[in-house]
């Protein structure tokens, strides 16, 4: 007999918009939790206006909520208040996404449903926290990463930093640190009784990627400069270098064994080797080496070889290289669509059995502003 998913019979109200919360409550819906979405009417959540388009919605909205079910309701109406409050005497998780104390403004904050269910898990995603000068004002990936100096720390040739390749701060920030909280509260919650509202914020949370900075500052009494650490460019053994037709290794090989094999490959001579206390000079000697070759060429070279050292690949590569985990077995399905789910982070023995499940249309009324408790089950 297969195993329920571990958060089968959880409950999930989900307020939130756009990509962190709808990404965590994803990970709780794929392990078995009944996620109701609660959206702004008449259009819902803005992220299913985007392009491109699956069915009705944007791709993105797609793929994020699968096997979830929403309604657009008007939080400020007396009503929906009230509807809200009846459902939470059975919600075991809010996640909601709102500035500090939008939601006690419209009587549905942590202590309102705390009253009605001692044991309900609050979890609050925001930029810079509950509370602090920072707590009101409005943010973005970007601005979190570059307030933390995590922007800052890889610069170009001209000192420019330059855009992150995804949105660190709301996945690293946002979404992880809320699953993880959610189920260490539930955890807790399932010994005490006793819920928890939970603060997440983006930009303190990113703090953790800042690990080696921060080693290097406490170790050393100084910060790293801009470009010139180990890991951000300083090092000829951590770069990107520049293949002859415009494309780009990524050169890796950090312990000796892969320094040596990575300069045995390229034809690097002994006596530039010892790079230490000569870092540019052998930035610039390996970085004429990889220019001279084609992209190609490179991954022939280091193609069985352990050197650390590969193309820097396009999407399209990587997908046709299965490097992305994209899921068709784990599917999202709508009106004239069928497509491979997001990869995500929950194990295989963890999940929904494989198969597909819908992306939710945007359903309206009272009446829909329930469980599923098992009637017209997304899964």
């Amino acid at each position: 007999m297969t195993a329920l998913p571990p958060l089968s019979g959880r409950t999930v109200l989900d307020f939130s918009t756009l990509l962190p919360g709808p990404l965590a409550t994803l990970l709780l819906a794929e392990a078995g939790a009944d996620v109701l979405r609660l959206e702004r009417p008449p259009h819902g959540d803005e992220m299913r206006s985007y392009e491109p388009r699956l069915g009705a919605d944007s791709a993105n909205y797609a793929l994020l909520n699968r096997g979830k079910r929403s309604v657009a309701v008007d939080l400020k109406a007396p009503e929906v208040r009230e509807r809200v409050l009846e459902l939470a005497a059975e919600t075991d998780i809010v996640v909601e996404q709102f500035r500090p104390g939008v939601m006690d403004r419209l009587g549905l904050g942590y202590e309102d449903f705390r009253s009605v269910n001692p044991g309900v898990v609050y979890c609050s995603i925001t930029g810079y926290g509950q509370t602090g000068p920072d707590a009101p004002r409005a943010g973005h990936d970007l601005n979190y990463l570059a307030e933390t100096g995590l922007l800052g720390s890889v610069v170009d040739d001209r000192g420019d930093p330059h855009l992150p390749p995804t949105v660190l701060a709301d996945i690293a920030g946002g979404t992880y640190p809320a699953v993880m909280n959610i189920l260490l509260a539930l955890f807790r919650r399932d010994a005490t009784g006793e819920g928890c509202h939970l603060d997440v914020s983006m930009t303190a949370n990113i703090g953790t990627l800042a690990y080696g900075y921060l080693a290097t500052y406490e170790g050393s009494g100084s910060w790293p400069v801009a470009g010139r650490d180990l890991l951000t460019g300083g090092s000829p053994r951590y770069r990107i270098y520049r293949t002859s037709d415009g494309r780009h290794v990524a050169a890796a090989p950090l312990e000796e064994r892969f320094w040596q094999r990575f300069c045995d490959l390229i034809g690097l001579p002994e006596h530039l080797r010892a790079d230490n206390g000569r870092a540019d000079e052998v930035i610039a000697a390996v970085a004429e080496r990889i220019a001279a070759r084609t992209a190609e060429h490179w991954r022939d070279v280091f193609d069985g070889e352990d050197a650390c050292c590969c193309v820097v690949a396009t999407f399209e590569e990587a997908a046709q290289a299965q490097r992305l985990g994209t899921r068709e077995a784990y599917r999202v399905t709508g009106d004239g669509f069928d497509v491979g789910g997001l990869p995500v982070p929950v194990d295989d023995t963890l999940r929904h059995a494989p198969g597909a499940r819908p992306a939710p249309p945007l359903w309206t009324g009272l009446d829909a502003l329930t469980f599923d408790r098992g009637r017209g089950s997304a899964a």
